[in-house]
């Protein structure tokens, strides 16, 4: 068959480029629904973007997550962005990506960056960190505590601050710069939503300007960490700061780009997207109200509830890859070169994995989301984030005696990393 008959229909495309459409969960997960239904390994062209194929099944997005050989992070943009805004940051780096560090690159550079911080963020050490966490989460509960009855935003003023004091303070950024840092990471995943942007005048900006806000961006992220890597090489502490300034990968230092894009990774990722997990699990509780008493009455199921949190939340939109030779899936000729979207959020709503996947289920088990991703390219703080969900709500379910919804959950407006920008609840904490 000729490529074209693969093509999806243009109006679902262009709700997967369409920061504004996939602000509203019925309209995306209804364009995600009807792929993995029709069209399951469709073609996107869409004016403004490269071509490039959606991979919507749980059974696909795992099997080119473990293929490391055959599909690439590094070769062209790990994200979907217009292709001026590409062209721009190419012309501006030398290569597709604002920074080019872990998650941009492939084979044995990205195996031996990779190993630098493994062991931080692997369960054991992890362990280490679990009192001075559950004196964060404790904190956070106080502060739910303070406002009893009142209306709170809990992604905005709870969800927001605990993962990203977490992770400043492994590390190394004092608390009185964590306000720039959550700036900052909003200002590069909320690119395209107006509220958070770097330029506040909506969402009208060409496509080269997109490229033009995130390159300042990552220049800002370039000056603060610049003098984190002058301050640890003259005073080293029990750090991440302090590792990755003074780095070594076989003899050699690394790269200003590899460690300036390996202190943007934690800085950001390390924090945003469980935060998002953490409102949504909020969330499930405001609106399910038998999870709150089934919880209580049994704590040893809340690791499962996070677990399914995550999979609802999904707060990773995408990834792409680019394939390294032709092959053959679901019945396309997928070319050399090619530009594929691994789509997260449909993969866990894939009914052939997930009975009744738009149900909040905490009886799953087990539960093979994939929001983490899956393969060599795992998330590096999965356990770190699992670890952090768990804290809060064990620390939190005891004491909170009722949540209810006070409006409606609003959501940032952005293709790649997004989650509840406003929750507003009301609760009763002791």
């Amino acid at each position: 068959m000729n490529t074209a008959n693969f093509n999806l229909p243009k109006d679902v495309a262009k709700i997967l480029v369409d920061p504004i459409a996939q602000t509203d969960l019925e309209r995306l997960h209804a364009a995600y629904t009807w792929m993995r239904a029709n069209n399951a390994f469709g073609r996107a062209t869409i004016d403004g973007f490269d071509p490039f194929w959606v991979v919507t099944k749980h059974a696909d997005v795992s099997a080119i997550s473990r293929d490391n050989n055959l599909f690439h992070n590094g070769d062209y943009s790990l994200t979907c962005r217009p292709k001026a805004a590409i062209n721009h940051i190419i012309a501006t780096t030398g290569c597709p990506h604002i920074v080019k560090g872990l998650v941009h690159s492939d084979g044995d550079e990205h195996k031996n960056l990779r190993a630098l911080t493994q062991a931080w963020f692997m369960p054991n050490s992890l362990l280490k960190l679990d009192g001075r966490i559950r004196t964060f989460a404790t904190s956070i509960v106080d502060k739910l505590q303070q406002g009893n009855g009142n209306v709170v935003d809990f992604a905005k003023d709870i969800a927001l601050y605990y993962p990203l004091h977490v992770i400043m303070d492994i590390l190394g950024v004092p608390p009185e710069d964590e306000p720039r840092m959550l700036m900052l990471t909003q200002e590069l995943f909320a690119s395209e939503d107006p509220e958070l942007k770097r330029a506040r005048q909506g969402v009208s900006a060409s496509p080269s300007d997109m490229g033009k806000a995130l390159m300042a961006v990552v220049a800002d992220f370039n000056d603060y960490f610049e003098r984190v890597i002058a301050d640890r090489r003259t005073n080293p502490r029990n750090d991440v700061a302090t590792l990755l300034a003074n780095a070594v990968v076989n003899g050699k230092p690394l790269s200003n780009m590899q460690r300036i894009a390996y202190f943007l990774i934690i800085a950001t990722a390390g924090h945003d997207t469980t935060s998002s997990s953490s409102a949504i699990a909020m969330w499930a509780l405001s609106r399910f109200p038998e999870l709150l008493p089934r919880l209580k009455a049994d704590p040893s199921l809340i690791p499962q509830f996070v677990d399914e949190a995550l999979r609802f939340a999904s707060p990773v939109r995408h990834f792409m890859r680019t394939a390294t030779a032709d092959t053959e899936i679901r019945g396309r000729t997928i070319r050399k070169g090619d530009w594929l979207m691994l789509c997260y959020g449909s993969a866990n709503r894939d009914e052939e994995v997930f009975e009744n996947p738009f149900h909040f289920n905490i009886d799953r088990k087990p539960n093979r989301h994939l929001a983490f991703g899956i393969g060599g390219h795992v998330c590096l703080g999965q356990h770190l984030a699992k670890l952090e969900m768990r804290i809060l709500f064990e620390e939190l379910i005891p004491r909170l005696q009722s949540v209810e919804p006070a409006g409606e959950m609003d959501l940032v407006a952005s293709c790649f990393i997004a989650g509840p920008k406003h929750l507003p609840v009301r609760c009763i904490v002791h």
